[in-house]
């Protein structure tokens, strides 16, 4: 079994429990602005939110323009005459302020820590994911965060990756370990970097037929007899 010493970890919904903090987000744009707060807006939301990512990960778009494009979109479909600039920010300072992790996943960093270096690799927005990293119980074991942002590209590109490996040093394309809950992102990612990956797939997922997975997990501590 290889020995992978650099733990690339994504952010959302792989460390940090990015639906409840989503939904908690969505309830604190509807109070500010006057919108039903009911499942069927919220799941008009995330269509267009959902949308609008995958624009974002096929290169189409840029993250500050999908950040408020989803919000017109939605109120469009809503037919509502709302601000969605004012939409975003509200919703970007209440995700900001969600330390919310997923199971297991600070006991995991806590451990992993002690033999290995860990990173987040994330294309999520900035200022929303240093806020929550700064404020979360994994932040002491995390040696660095790389947001798609600062690096100029955005996974799945090879471009990001060369960017965190440029940043990090004595890691190898062999001595790495990209853990992640995306196929389109962060596995799609790993296999144009040409890296080893673990998809962290707690609820089952079918697998993708044209992905390389090394391995897969349903709970962070699965890593322990991995790494």
């Amino acid at each position: 079994m290889p020995h992978y010493s650099y733990l690339l970890f994504d952010a959302d919904n792989t460390l940090f429990d990015f639906d409840a903090a989503n939904r908690n987000a969505f309830h604190a744009v509807c109070r500010q602005c006057d919108i039903p707060d009911t499942d069927e807006t919220f799941a008009l939301y995330e269509r267009c939110n959902n949308a609008m990512w995958a624009a974002f990960d096929r290169g189409e778009c840029t993250k500050d323009f999908l950040v408020v494009e989803r919000f017109r979109h939605f109120l469009e479909a809503m037919a509502l005459d709302r601000d969605p600039a004012l939409c975003n920010r509200i919703h970007l300072t209440a995700l900001g302020e969600s330390t919310l992790l997923l199971p297991h996943a600070e006991e995991a960093c806590r451990t992993l820590s002690r033999t290995h270096r860990l990173y987040i690799v994330t294309n999520a927005v900035a200022s929303v994911q240093r806020s929550r990293l700064r404020r979360s119980a994994v932040a002491p074991y995390i040696t660095d965060a790389f947001i798609s942002e600062d690096a100029g590209a955005s996974k799945p590109s090879r471009a990001y990756f060369d960017y965190v490996f440029a940043h990090i040093p004595g890691i190898t394309w062999e001595n790495c370990l990209l853990i992640g809950d995306s196929p389109s992102s962060d596995i799609r990612g790993a296999n144009n970097a040409g890296i080893p990956c673990c998809w962290y797939d707690p609820h089952g997922t079918a697998l993708p037929e044209d992905l390389r997975i090394d391995y897969r997990i349903t709970d962070l501590r699965q890593l322990y007899d991995i790494v």
